[in-house]
């Protein structure tokens, strides 16, 4: 039964993540013209990011509705939810108008599919790691959870190959003719697996026993009350993560573009970068449940801001060996050490009452602030700084800096470094005396 909801879990991630991908890719490769044919390409490219970006927006208000609905209601039957309004939102892209269709409503249209799909996305991967959480064993939740985290490079996996070979066997009117709609329409498959899978998974046994003592305050109610410190810090640490990856897969191979650098260098690396990262997630989730969530987190987050400048200077070479190694450590090291500690340590910091909410939110709303806006800033830092790359630099390293002080104020979680106690009542719905690891000191 723990196989199927881990099955069910990485399903539905891969289904998230599958749009977030597909889409941040179609962004860099085809929607400029597409979408936004009339202006120069780089603007176009910002254009279509801006687009990407309107997904984020709706996501915190999915947080909040999925959230409550996941604790009220039960985590299965809003994860079947999210996940239909997801893979619909991201058919729905693949069969739609263009620009050369019904002009400057195409962006309409897509800009209105994106906001209904933010909405679904904002209940759905906190929901699916909440779920492998609430039914792990506590003592390898970390490397239990971290398989669910394999959805996200996963699913990055999928839609990079898909374009490429169908930007290989298609002449370039093909691909922007009907091409690029391939992938979109493809997510129909994922989808219906995910929906198979998810409705044979029983419900969360925590969430049974919260429904049978029937807490009276509501789920936000006890966060705002009770929860407070975690999930301002929670939101905050998420920035180092929600950041980064897209920096690595999405950024840099338009900043590559602009330096002269043949794009497919830096996407043939990030590929090789992420199938290690595959391997090395549930190493990283292993090693949390032995030395603890909050070390980890901070460690990679900190190699994360040693890598920035360096990541801007190997794509620069052009050197195709030194661009893969650098994101191997970019990529495999510092985005899993900060990914895959975060299916164990967002749903640990919250009581079951209000789980469901808590981590839909610092996720959500942590994604939205650092990773919803990222690619149009730092594309808009580009530009204005005439393709060099201090002002993207800056802002990158900026945003891993706040997650790095906020994990500095975080409590560790861990119940193999808590003497086996819960930070937060597994249960009962309401919470432990707050910072259990100052007491051991």
């Amino acid at each position: 039964m723990l196989r199927r909801t881990v099955t069910a879990s990485v399903i539905g991630t891969i289904a998230e993540y599958y749009d977030f991908f597909i889409y941040g890719t179609a962004s860099a490769l085809v929607f400029n013209t597409v979408f936004f044919p009339q202006v120069d390409p780089l603007v176009g490219t910002l254009a279509a990011f801006s687009t990407y970006a309107v997904g984020f927006v709706a996501r915190p208000l999915g947080a909040i509705f999925w959230g409550w609905l996941g604790d009220r209601v039960g985590r299965k039957r809003t994860l079947v939810f999210t996940l239909l309004l997801t893979g619909i939102g991201t058919f729905a892209v693949g069969l739609m108008p263009t620009y050369d269709d019904i002009g400057i409503w195409a962006a309409v249209v897509l800009v209105v599919v994106r906001l209904l799909q933010g909405f679904g996305v904002g209940g759905e991967q906190g929901g699916a790691v909440l779920l492998t959480a609430e039914a792990s064993p506590p003592e390898r939740r970390g490397f239990v959870t971290s398989f669910v985290q394999l959805g996200s490079p996963a699913a990055y996996l999928v839609p990079t190959a898909l374009f490429a070979v169908l930007e290989a066997q298609l002449t370039e009117e093909q691909f922007l003719s009907w091409g690029w709609r391939v992938p979109f329409l493809l997510s129909a498959v994922v989808v219906v697996i995910g929906l198979y899978i998810r409705l044979r998974v029983p419900e969360s046994a925590a969430f049974r026993a919260v429904k049978e003592r029937r807490p009276a305050k509501s789920p936000l109610a006890t966060l705002v009350s009770e929860n407070r410190a975690e999930v301002v810090g929670g939101t905050l640490a998420k920035f180092v993560e929600a950041a980064i990856f897209p920096f690595y897969t999405i950024f840099l191979v338009t900043y590559a573009a602009s330096q002269g650098v043949r794009s497919g260098i830096v996407l043939d690396a990030v590929i090789i970068a992420i199938l290690a990262e595959l391997i090395l997630i549930p190493v990283i989730g292993r090693l949390t449940d032995r030395v603890g969530r909050r070390p980890v987190f901070l460690g990679a987050a900190a190699l994360n801001l040693v890598l920035v400048v360096p990541a801007f200077l190997a794509v620069r070479t052009g050197d195709v060996v030194l661009i893969t190694l650098l994101l191997i450590a970019g990529l495999a090291l510092g985005h899993g050490g900060t990914y895959a500690p975060q299916a164990s340590y967002f749903p640990e910091l919250f009581p079951s009452s209000a789980r469901y909410s808590g981590v839909s939110i610092v996720w959500q709303f942590g994604a939205m602030i650092a990773s919803g806006p990222f690619t149009v800033v730092a594309t808009a830092l580009l530009v204005a700084g005439h393709g060099a790359f201090i002002g993207p630099a800056v802002y990158v390293a900026a945003l891993v800096l706040v997650s790095i002080l906020a994990l500095l104020r975080m409590p560790e979680t861990a119940p193999g470094r808590l003497e086996g106690r819960e930070y937060a009542d597994w249960t009962a719905g309401r919470t432990n005396v707050r910072y259990l690891h100052k007491e051991r000191t």
